[in-house]
């Protein structure tokens, strides 16, 4: 028995007259009728009662008439859902980002990849920079917002912003007030930043600042997450340099500041170059397409309390 039948048989249902549901399906009355007939042979019970002017169905036909309708509506689901997966219309796409861009990147491109595809499952994954090009190539994701870092022949990126470094420092300290600071403003200082086995991009970035003006920072609290070291900041246990982006939006006791020839961090999305989700095409093409002033063009001076 295949869908064929079942689509035979709705048709004299529907008719209950074998010449006109053989018409309606394109057939002539003789093969029409030996479908029906083949179909409950197989099924082992009668279908339909026949008489020289009448068609009517049994108890059975009832029965069999509402499944198959219930069976070829599924299927046809079935088959249109295949063709909308197959053209990036419907699915899933598990998205990975670094902390650094959940206070802005992520939601601007996710809500405008929800508008323009709203019958894909996007699933957010928060996770660290070291950890997105394992999961990427482990086929754990599907795409990551991340730093742009060493070149990998498996991945491919396609560049998001351009962000940069700023200070944050506690309310009430005495850089708070400066418009403006150099790495020598900062020598006596205890930093808070991520460790380099989490966030290694940013952490050459922050090294670098210093190295280059010959200082060696003085590096005391090391937490994995972003939002943790803007807590301790607040908390009066040392400063840190961050990128701008998180900077967005106020936060209680906390007041970002320029860096003078602030270092900057290249924010990209990377995908598998041999990733065969259809939902991936229309993520690449919003970030391309999306217009936004790199972070570096912003500058943070105000103070924010």
């Amino acid at each position: 028995m295949d869908s064929r039948q079942m689509r035979y048989f709705v048709a004299l249902a529907e008719t209950l007259h074998f010449g006109r549901a053989a018409a309606r399906l394109h057939m002539t009355q003789p093969p029409f009728s030996r479908q029906i007939a083949n179909l409950e042979r197989e099924l082992g019970v009668q279908l339909v009662e026949r008489s020289s002017r009448h068609v009517t169905l049994t108890q059975a036909g009832e029965r069999f008439l509402a499944d198959s309708r219930a069976v070829l509506a599924r299927f046809e689901d079935a088959c249109r859902d295949a063709r909308l997966v197959a053209e990036g219309q419907k699915g899933e796409l598990r998205l990975g980002f670094m902390m650094h861009a959940a206070h802005r990147i992520v939601p601007q491109i996710v809500s405008c990849y929800a508008r323009l595809r709203p019958e894909i499952r996007v699933v957010l994954l928060e996770t660290t920079p070291a950890e997105i090009e394992h999961r990427l190539l482990g086929g754990e994701l599907d795409a990551a917002i991340t730093f742009a870092g060493r070149p990998f022949p498996r991945l491919r990126t396609v560049p998001v912003i351009t962000d940069h470094l700023c200070l944050i420092v506690p309310s009430g300290h005495p850089l708070a007030g400066r418009d403006s600071i150099v790495p020598h403003d900062l020598e006596t200082e205890e930093l808070i930043a991520a460790p380099a086995t989490v966030a290694p991009i940013l952490r050459e970035a922050i090294a670098g600042y210093f190295e280059k003006a010959g200082i060696v920072p003085r590096f005391r609290y090391e937490p994995q997450l972003q939002h943790t070291i803007v807590r301790l900041v607040a908390a009066r246990l040392g400063v840190a340099l961050v990128p701008a982006s998180i900077c967005d939006e106020a936060v209680v006791d906390v007041v970002p500041r320029a860096l003078v020839a602030a270092p900057t961090l290249k924010v990209v999305l990377s995908v598998p170059v041999d990733s065969n989700n259809p939902a991936i095409a229309p993520l690449i093409d919003i970030v391309r397409d999306r217009k936004e002033p790199a972070a570096a063009e912003r500058p943070v001076t105000r103070s924010r309390r």
